[in-house]
């Protein structure tokens, strides 16, 4: 009589623990399907962006449909000349750095060279990709010169090819040679001093940018400038600092 009674409450057991595990399936199933509604819907509304235009102070935002798309800036003729000027001053600052290596041993300007021409190498790469994007040249056209066809321009050994055309600040032909040719002590003067002239002649370039009016407002190119500007300050500064450090001359 008790075997079977142990025997019966066994089976019951067994039977509430079936339908218990049956229910709690079914309600884990039921709980699962009303959380993942919300993922669903979520992931639905992923294919319809959300494009919202912030108001002006005191406007209300607007919601724009999902087939807006972006539009550069207008762009100003001054914004892409100076960008233009700016690579071609930057490529001589590069080519001055690269005469580092075989013309002196000073750690310190070599440091410096490097870090000049890494920097302005990759500012060279920005504006590049700046100016194609607004589908510009990225040279900038020689002048044509009033009066070059009036007889008597071409004078014998006149080569205006040979006359670069030069951004503030850069090295004349002349100078550039006499860097070319120094050595030691000499050439790291003669680099200092030209350095420091070629930045200055950037920050001239920036002034002239800002100074014109409509120029300089569009939101890449005024964080570029302004970095420039800041980085080419703080450069001068250390030169300074690293010519004054030379021994005087005696008179």
């Amino acid at each position: 009589m008790k075997s079977f009674y142990f025997k019966g409450q066994r089976k019951l057991q067994s039977v509430i623990g079936r339908r218990a595990w049956r229910s709690g399936l079914v309600a884990a199933g039921t709980l699962a399907g009303l959380f993942s509604l919300p993922v669903c819907a979520q992931q639905a509304d992923l294919t319809q962006p959300v494009i919202v235009q912030p108001g002006a102070p005191g406007q209300p935002t607007r919601t724009l449909p999902p087939s807006t798309r972006a539009t550069l800036p207008p762009r100003s003729p001054k914004d892409v000349e100076f960008m233009q000027g700016m690579i071609m001053h930057h490529a001589q600052a590069v080519e001055m750095t690269a005469l580092i290596e075989s013309r002196t041993e000073n750690k310190d300007l070599r440091l410096l060279g490097a870090r000049i021409s890494h920097s302005q190498s990759e500012e060279i790469k920005f504006m590049k990709r700046w100016l194609e994007a607004r589908r510009a040249p990225t040279e900038m056209p020689m002048p044509k010169m009033s009066g070059m066809d009036m007889p008597g321009m071409n004078m014998p050994g006149m080569n205006m090819s040979s006359q670069p055309m030069l951004m503030p600040g850069m090295l004349t032909p002349k100078q550039m040679e006499a860097l070319r040719k120094a050595k030691g002590a000499e050439f790291d003067q003669l680099f200092l001093t030209g350095m420091i002239q070629h930045h200055g002649g950037a920050l001239i370039m920036v002034k002239d940018l800002f100074d014109t009016a409509g120029a300089g407002q569009d939101a890449e190119l005024f964080n570029f400038t302004t970095d420039v500007d800041s980085g080419q300050r703080a450069e001068i500064r250390i030169m300074q600092a690293m010519l004054q450090a030379f021994p005087k001359k005696s008179a």
